[in-house]
C-alpha cells in the first residue's frame, strides 16, 4: 500500500513538471505582437508639469515650499483645513512659480491644522474657482 501512494505521488510530479514544460514551449513560441505602441501622455497634457512642493506645519501655521524644475510655469495654491468647526478653513491666492523659480506659501487657524494640501494648474489655463472639499 505504501509503494503505490509513494507511485502515486511521483506520477503526479511528473505530470505537473510535464505541463509546466509544455506551458513554457507554448509561450516561447507565441507571436509576437505586431507593433509596440509608443507610450503617449494624454491629448492636451505635458509630459513634464508641476512644481515639487513640502508643506511644514508648525503650531497653527503651514507654510508651502515649491520649486518648479519644468520648462512651464504653474500656478500652486495652498489649502488649509483647521480642526475645530468654528476655525474658519483657507485657500491661498494662486501663486505662479516660473521655470526654475521658487515658491512659498503660507496659510494658518486660529487653532490646530487638521490637514493641508497643494493644488497645481498650469498657468496658460484660466484659473478655477475656490475648490469645495467633498464635492
Amino acid at each position: 500500500m505504501r509503494a503505490i501512494r509513494h507511485g502515486f505521488g511521483a506520477f503526479v510530479s511528473v505530470a505537473v513538471l510535464l505541463t509546466g514544460i509544455a506551458v513554457a514551449a507554448e509561450v516561447r513560441a507565441a507571436p509576437a505582437p505586431a507593433e509596440e505602441l509608443p507610450a503617449a501622455t494624454p491629448a492636451g497634457e505635458p509630459e513634464n508639469f508641476g512644481a515639487s512642493c513640502r508643506t511644514v506645519v508648525q503650531g497653527s501655521t503651514v507654510t508651502a515650499h515649491c520649486q518648479n524644475p519644468y520648462p512651464g510655469t504653474d500656478r500652486v495654491r495652498l489649502h488649509v483645513e483647521c480642526e475645530r468647526w468654528w476655525d474658519i478653513d483657507s485657500d491661498s491666492a494662486p501663486v505662479e512659480v516660473g521655470p526654475a523659480d521658487y515658491g512659498e506659501l503660507t496659510g494658518r487657524c486660529w487653532k490646530e491644522v487638521r490637514s493641508a494640501w497643494i493644488t497645481h494648474q498650469p498657468a496658460d489655463q484660466a484659473p478655477d474657482p475656490t475648490p469645495v472639499r467633498g464635492s
